[in-house]
């Protein structure tokens, strides 16, 4: 069950990150690194405001909505209502999430599709090396290791039931 279950968070994941860049990828250019962001400004593609309007649009609700799944899928679907449960379970989803992400996300679909590719940013690096995907993802897993006891206590003080 929770091999489904992290498949449907991890199709969820993908799900929102389509919707929010649609068929423009310009949609999604705080997704890109700096040199990439800076070269589109440069050459008028899309302007500061609009990006950072984009990207506040889209994170604040993406990180409601991914947590929000993931509390229930840990307090209500699978019916756990102590910490330390909860932690574990909410440490493996946003792990897998993670290297998801970096794995998937960015570097198969972006690394392999036209999609991610803007015109007039072709010659800069877009899709992070493997050193880079690995330094980030390693980062990351520490930061959830404290983003799971969030997760975990917000699950307690939602579905726990005390004697």
């Amino acid at each position: 069950m929770l091999f489904l279950q992290l498949l449907l968070y991890c199709a969820l994941f993908t799900l929102m990150v389509k919707a929010a860049v649609g068929n423009n990828a310009l949609n999604g250019l705080y997704f890109y690194p700096k040199a990439v962001q800076e070269r589109a400004f440069e050459i008028g593609l899309i302007d500061r405001e609009t990006v950072n309007r984009k990207r506040k649009r889209f994170m604040i609700p993406f990180f409601l909505v991914m947590l929000t799944a993931l509390v229930l899928i840990i307090g209500f679907w699978n019916g756990v209502k102590t910490f330390r449960p909860a932690y574990w379970q909410a440490l493996l989803f946003l792990e897998v999430m993670n290297w998801y992400d970096g794995i998937v996300i960015d570097t198969v679909w972006v690394g392999y599709s036209r999609f991610w590719v803007l015109t007039g940013c072709e010659d800069i690096p877009y899709v992070q090396t493997w050193k880079q995907v690995l330094k980030k993802r390693l980062i990351l897993t520490l930061i959830w290791v404290a983003g799971a006891a969030v997760v975990a206590g917000i699950i307690v003080l939602i579905f726990y039931r005390g004697m």
